[in-house]
């Protein structure tokens, strides 16, 4: 069997090709934000975090659920209040007496895209 041989200029095509369908997938949920959109497709190629600063009722949350979802990855908010607890985003490990054994039940910080409002 030949090997595959690795073209890197047919590889760049298809990734382009896919960001910008992923691109057009998410303007149709946020329409006008194309910037916003771009800039939260750098940071997931970047494996990096991304920092959104606005004021209330311009689409962040949605842009993180349709970014989540195109891409197929659990996505979670956090609501940081004065009263939040640490087991509020690691989770807690619930005792089972039948089985006689803690089961971990995971919090939102174990998403793939967590949202930290």
């Amino acid at each position: 069997m030949k090997p595959k041989t690795f073209h890197p200029a047919e590889s760049d095509g298809l990734l382009r090709e896919k960001l910008q369908q992923l691109q057009r997938n998410i303007s149709k949920v946020l329409i006008g934000k194309e910037e916003e959109i771009k800039t939260a497709l750098v940071g997931l190629l970047a494996q990096g975090h991304l920092l959104i600063e606005d004021v209330p009722g311009v689409g962040k949350t949605t842009l993180a659920r349709a970014l989540a979802k195109s891409v197929a990855c659990s996505f979670q908010r956090i609501q940081f209040t004065p009263d939040l607890l640490p087991s509020d985003i690691l989770g807690v490990s619930i005792y089972h007496p039948q089985k006689e054994q803690f089961e971990f039940k995971g919090g939102p910080i174990f998403a793939h895209i967590i949202l930290a409002d």
